[in-house]
């Protein structure tokens, strides 16, 4: 569905993506990284709104740049607000779906269905203007899905949102995208997790990782992780810890605490925690590698900023 080979993007003297290479078969995605990580730009090559400075992009099998083809098959609810206040969500939505090639007649059909779908109802007949900024999160929806695309691509699109609001949203996404393909961006793990969506890391504008939930976990389990012990024997436990088959190296950290580097933190901090226990330790402490999608990005990007082995 998306192919990225050497992909890179430049303003200026400023690094958007940085020779980034991926494919994404049919499916739903989550696009992670934090802020000013890349991933507007991203999106902005696979939509056809950006030319990639240098490498190729091809939705569709085709360059989406200036395509009409392929961009009849996206549907884009962009992170910026909607700027035209004045129209109703009706009168926007069935715009945005005449431009896609649809008659009045179709689009106004198209445009009234899909504002009930997301649930508007009757608000979508009063200026966006007078609309909360959930209210219009879900125009912007509509409008996305309206021409009913192969692809929707989603930029942030629960930010700012209520946790009702949210949880209808992603919602009515994940029903939407059981026989379509979606691509979200989001620096919010458990909204892609909410999603059941593989993986793609962007940080520093680079891919970093890339697949489904348990890929990634894999390729994070292959990498050194850590176990904290704060107690009140530090040497004499992690002696002990030291003499485990999990155990990789060992590091002290003030007077009371000590760290064990290890490929297996649950299994390294029960045999601590059993030994602590045999040996009347106290231990006010013992917190093995964070193995949630959570810990899996923070691993990712510790390793990106070389804060880790």
């Amino acid at each position: 569905m998306i192919s990225l080979r050497g992909v890179t993007k430049l303003y200026g003297t400023v690094i958007g993506v940085n020779d980034v290479s991926v494919d994404l078969g049919a499916g739903a995605y989550g696009l992670l990284g934090p802020n000013g990580a890349g991933k507007t730009t991203f999106l902005g090559l696979v939509t056809g709104q950006l030319r990639p400075s240098m490498g190729k992009v091809r939705v569709f099998g085709e360059r989406p740049f200036f395509n009409p083809r392929v961009l009849r098959r996206i549907g884009l609810c962009p992170a910026s607000d909607i700027t035209e206040r004045a129209m109703s969500a009706r009168d926007w939505v069935r715009y945005l779906v005449r431009l896609s090639g649809f008659t009045p007649a179709a689009a106004a059909l198209r445009a009234d269905r899909t504002l009930e779908q997301v649930g508007l109802g009757e608000a979508a007949r009063r200026p966006l203007s007078t609309l909360s900024k959930g209210m219009r999160q879900r125009a912007k929806l509509a409008g996305a899905i309206a021409h009913d695309p192969d692809l929707l691509v989603l930029d942030e699109p629960f930010d700012g949102l209520d946790p009702v609001a949210r949880h209808e949203l992603v919602s009515l996404v994940r029903r939407w995208a059981r026989s379509r393909s979606l691509l979200v961006a989001s620096h919010l793990l458990h909204e892609v997790e909410a999603l059941d969506a593989g993986l793609a890391v962007i940080l520093g504008g680079r891919l970093v990782a890339s697949g489904t939930v348990e890929e990634v976990r894999r390729l994070i389990d292959t990498l050194p992780s850590e176990v904290r012990v704060v107690c009140d024997a530090p040497r004499r436990l992690a002696e002990m810890a030291c003499a485990s088959p999990e155990a990789d190296a060992v590091r002290f950290v003030g007077t009371d605490t000590f760290v064990v580097d290890t490929r297996a933190p649950v299994a390294l901090a029960e045999r601590i925690g059993a030994a602590a226990s045999a040996e009347g330790i106290l231990v006010r402490e013992l917190v093995p590698g964070d193995r949630s999608l959570e810990g899996i990005f923070g691993r990712l990007v510790q390793i990106h900023r070389g804060e880790a082995s």
